[in-house]
Formats: structure tokens, sequence, C-alpha cells
């Protein structure tokens, strides 16, 4: 191997390092802020819904997370291949691919099954539950619209 070609995958691994360090960062300042804030997701505000109410929901999402348990344990073993695979001196980058796509995978139909969950509660909530839905989800869209970078002239 050539020095060059050495130094191109010192390089590489440094950027795929700093992009995961800066990756868990920002997971970290999400988590603190999301359980210190008001509250900007559907499911935090349950916190908003009258007692009883507040339980089923929580025990609807609670189990559509007991069922797709395997699906959670697969995303996270992906996501670990793929930490595994940037370790490596040379990137497989067909296999870093694809263990990043079942690791989406997976979250998205986590995602769509809570979302589905959700749906069938507003369904079948009265509209004040529905006003504290709506509500959360505005407060979501305000808070990503003020956190969007503004574009420069």
């Amino acid at each position: 191997m050539s020095t060059r070609w050495i130094r191109g995958l010192v390089i590489a691994s440094i950027v795929l390092n700093v992009f995961l360090a800066g990756a868990l960062v920002s997971g970290a300042v999400w988590l603190r802020n999301a359980r210190a804030g008001p509250g900007y997701s559907l499911e935090s505000a349950s916190g908003r819904l009258p007692d009883q109410d507040r339980k089923a929901f929580r025990r609807t999402l609670r189990q559509v997370r007991t069922d797709s348990l395997q699906i959670i344990l697969d995303g996270q073993q992906a996501r670990q291949e793929a930490a595994q695979l940037l370790q490596q001196p040379v990137v497989d980058a067909a296999a870093l691919s694809a263990a990043l796509e079942r690791a989406r995978n997976a979250d998205v139909t986590v995602r769509t099954r809570l979302e589905q969950a959700i749906v069938g509660f507003a369904a079948n909530t009265s509209p004040e539950n529905r006003s504290v839905l709506a509500q959360a989800l505005l407060r979501h869209v305000e808070r990503r619209a003020a956190a969007a970078p503004k574009k420069s002239p």
C-alpha cells in the first residue's frame, strides 16, 4: 500500500469518527431537551390529557413498543453492525449501506406502528383530546420552523 492511500484512509476514518461523535452529542442534547421541554410530540402531549385518557394513550403506545420489540432489537443490531463496519481499516460501502438501511427500515416500521396507534386513539377520543394532540403537532412544527437555518441573501 502506498503512503498516500493509507493517509486517505486515516483522513476518512477521522472524518467518520467526527461525524459519529457529533451525532452522539446531538442525540444526547436532543434527549435532554426532550425530557426538559414542555412537550413537542404527540406522545409528550399525553401529559395534558385527562388522567384516564392519558393512561389509555400510554398503554396503547407501550403495547406497540412491546409488539415491536424484535424490530427495535433488529434496528439496534443493524446500528451496531454499521458501527463495527466503520471501524474497519477498509470500509465495505455495500455492507455499511445495507446495515444502515436495515436500521432505517426498522425505525420507519416502528414509527409507522406508533403513528397508526395514535390515529386509532384520535379516531376514538373526544374533540378536546384531539385538540390537545393537535396543539402538540403545532408546537412541533413551530419549533422546527424556528430551528430551521435562515437562508442568507
